[in-house]
């Protein structure tokens, strides 16, 4: 059988725009079931939760099926990749320790059978809004997180999903601003110039599916969300294709 790779992004389990976080949770990792079976790696990038937040001794309450799902997923040998987003900024080592992924903090540019990717979750990339540079630094700033994590969090947890809902009650999901206006478009055209050998760049955060060709060999791949779309990507060496899971 031939391996695979696969590509998830933007689950946002715990957020209050699922109708059901549970059963989002549950189909996650029917779709664990079913792509552990070819899959050489599976890439989860970013934003799986809508709120993570790890103390020394603390992990947020929930999520023990997808947990337990991945740690069996890495126990038979396939590699899962963990990129952090912007609303699972703060890991440690609890991911990687209990359940065996792979954690990235930064973008990475990787060889995967013959084509080079560039994965990243997306947000900062090629975004000049001010707004969302000042937010993302106090997110990232170590001084502050050691503040924060001093607070209890029976007070912080409920903060934080009050801020994502009311961000995304404000913001909610952009449609396609076409190539021209869609910063991560932007950003990887930038980038191709700088590596010119890129085959594929591969991001969630937008919410949207998008498959486009902005070189001759290279495209811009956006892996829509676990919320409406339920979509992921498949690489088998040849083709990365954008599919909508149904069971």
């Amino acid at each position: 059988m031939s391996k695979k790779v696969y590509f998830l992004s933007d689950a946002h389990l715990g957020a209050k725009t699922h109708r059901d976080s549970l059963e989002a949770e549950r189909k996650l990792c029917r779709w664990l079931d079913h792509v552990k079976q070819d899959a050489e790696s599976i890439y989860l990038m970013g934003d799986i939760f809508d709120y993570w937040y790890e103390y020394k001794y603390v992990v947020p309450k929930g999520f023990t099926r997808l947990l337990g799902k991945i740690a069996e997923v890495t126990d038979s040998g396939v590699e899962v990749h963990f990129f952090i987003g912007n609303h699972d900024i703060w890991l440690t080592d609890y991911l990687s320790k209990e359940c065996g992924m792979i954690l990235n903090f930064e973008p990475l540019v990787v060889d995967i059978k013959g084509k080079k990717f560039f994965l990243a979750h997306g947000d900062g990339l090629g975004d000049d809004s001010r707004t969302f540079h000042f937010i993302r630094k106090i997110f990232h700033n170590k001084f502050l997180r050691k503040c924060f994590s001093a607070i209890h969090p029976r007070w912080t947890i409920p903060l934080a999903h009050a801020w994502s809902s009311d961000s995304r009650k404000k913001g909610g999901v952009i449609d396609y601003l076409g190539e021209d206006n869609e910063y991560l478009i932007r950003f990887s055209k930038e980038k191709l110039e700088e590596i010119n050998d890129i085959d594929y760049f591969v991001y969630g955060h937008r919410h949207i599916l998008l498959n486009l060709s902005i070189a001759e060999h290279s495209c811009v791949v956006i892996l829509g969300d676990w919320i409406n779309l339920f979509s992921y990507a498949e690489f088998d060496g040849e083709n990365l294709m954008l599919k909508r899971w149904e069971q």
